[in-house]
């Protein structure tokens, strides 16, 4: 397809939509444990445990995507497949800044506690909120610059 409402249109297929909020919910979920574990488990700062998290969920994330999602548009090969993962660090960094602003401002500028067997679990909620702003946007820059979806 030419041009960029070619490749939009490309995007707003249902069926890559649904792949990718489902790698999502597989990359929110190893991304949540993280934070829960860290948090209430060790008692790690919560933007310290979102970037631990972040980090094991885009790496989950990128290698779903790019066997099942986006199989078709990526070059096979390590050096583009690598080029991807890179990509899809960089791209993602809008989503994470989402993710870090929301999770900031709902821990560090409210005075919520979600106490569930004895411990605080805010955070977590904080952080699963976070990851439900940036998922459009990820999604977003994802196909259109990682995999290039509908690139002539």
């Amino acid at each position: 397809m030419n041009g960029g409402l070619g490749k939009l249109e490309e995007l707003y297929s249902g069926i890559r939509f649904g792949q990718f909020a489902s790698v999502g919910a597989v990359g929110a979920t190893a991304e949540t444990v993280v934070v829960a574990v860290l948090t209430a488990g060790y008692g790690v700062l919560p933007q310290l445990a979102k970037a631990v998290g972040a980090e094991v969920s885009i790496t989950l994330m990128f290698l779903i995507n790019d066997r099942w999602t986006f199989a078709e548009a990526g070059a096979a090969g390590w050096l583009p497949r690598g080029r991807r993962y890179l990509k899809s660090h960089l791209v993602r960094a809008g989503g994470l800044f989402v993710g870090f602003a929301v999770l900031t401002a709902l821990t560090s500028w409210t005075d919520v506690t979600l106490v569930v067997a004895g411990a605080d679990l805010w955070p977590t909620v904080a952080n699963a909120i976070g990851i439900g702003c940036g998922m459009l946007l990820n999604y977003l820059t994802e196909g259109l610059f990682t995999w290039r979806v509908g690139a002539d």
